[in-house]
């Protein structure tokens, strides 16, 4: 292959131009200035811009969900543990700028706004599944993922204090009291 960037170099370079700068930020030049190297061998792997936009938003995919949910059903321990480290790796210091992008790129993208919407009914059903045994009454069930996972996603929007206690520490007890963990099974 020789010195030839490597085809997930263009995409992590394009996911951290999507990150600071949204989709518009996403551009080939900028990105070939960015990784040191000709925009001639962005070719040799996409067709165009278009193409590396939806190899990118494939590889947040999953990154975020895939091996999110792999990750989950691999390790042990409770079941609010394993949750709780699925949402750290979710939205982790990598992945949650890319993922308030893709969300702030849905609301003027319909095919962007239908990927987020599959993405985010993994993750739903990730947390249905995860509790669904606890919490027999659909609705509650529905209303205990739907806060859980809004709180997720508003913790890092969100930029109050709390007083004594460390927005970890918030999270954690939001958790614990969505999902007790003597339902934990």
């Amino acid at each position: 292959m020789g010195t030839r960037t490597p085809r997930e170099a263009w995409i992590d370079a394009g996911l951290r131009a999507l990150a600071t700068g949204g989709p518009d930020a996403v551009r080939i030049e900028s990105l070939a200035r960015a990784l040191g190297v000709t925009k001639g061998g962005f070719y040799g792997y996409f067709t165009d811009r278009g193409a590396l936009l939806v190899e990118m938003l494939d590889a947040w995919e999953q990154r975020s969900v895939t091996d999110v949910i792999a990750t989950f059903e691999r390790e042990s321990g409770s079941v609010l543990a394993r949750a709780t480290r699925a949402a750290d790796l979710t939205f982790s210091e990598e992945l949650l700028p890319v993922d308030l992008a893709v969300r702030d790129w849905a609301r003027r993208d319909p095919a962007v706004a239908e990927r987020l919407r599959r993405v985010d009914n993994q993750r739903m059903g990730l947390l249905r599944s995860a509790f669904g045994s606890a919490f027999p009454d659909e609705a509650e069930l529905e209303a205990r993922c739907l806060l859980a996972f809004s709180a997720a996603i508003a913790s890092h929007l969100i930029a109050a204090d709390h007083a004594q206690h460390s927005r970890e520490e918030v999270l954690l007890r939001a958790a614990e009291l969505l999902f007790p963990p003597a339902d934990d099974g």
